[in-house]
């Protein structure tokens, strides 16, 4: 039987910018790279965008334990961008939690 990861937590948030916001939304999640990294229970925040369609954004996050995560969405610039920010620059988002299968 496969192994999964018993504690650990990664988070794929996916985001499609609205037309001509891209740059803009690529600043803005940008700068919640350093604050996030510097967060206790942060393994991986990683922010990457389409090679095939540039409005299509994505976090690729992984932190040591549900809690960790749940600590994390409740920090204000993480709260700032959900409430300020996304309404602004995003025309749809997905975030979806997985449990990381080992080798």
């Amino acid at each position: 039987m496969l192994q999964k990861a018993d504690k650990q937590l990664v988070c794929v948030a996916q985001f499609i910018a609205k037309a001509g916001s891209e740059d803009e939304l690529l600043q803005e999640l940008h700068s919640l790279i350093s604050p996030t990294t510097k967060e206790k229970g942060c393994i991986r925040y990683e922010l990457n965008q389409g090679t095939d369609n540039p409005r299509q954004i994505a976090f690729v996050e992984k932190f040591a334990s549900r809690e960790a995560f749940d600590s994390h969405c409740g920090m204000p610039y993480i709260k700032k961008f959900f409430a300020d920010v996304a309404p602004r620059l995003v025309e749809s988002q997905v975030v979806t939690l997985y449990k990381q299968v080992l080798p």
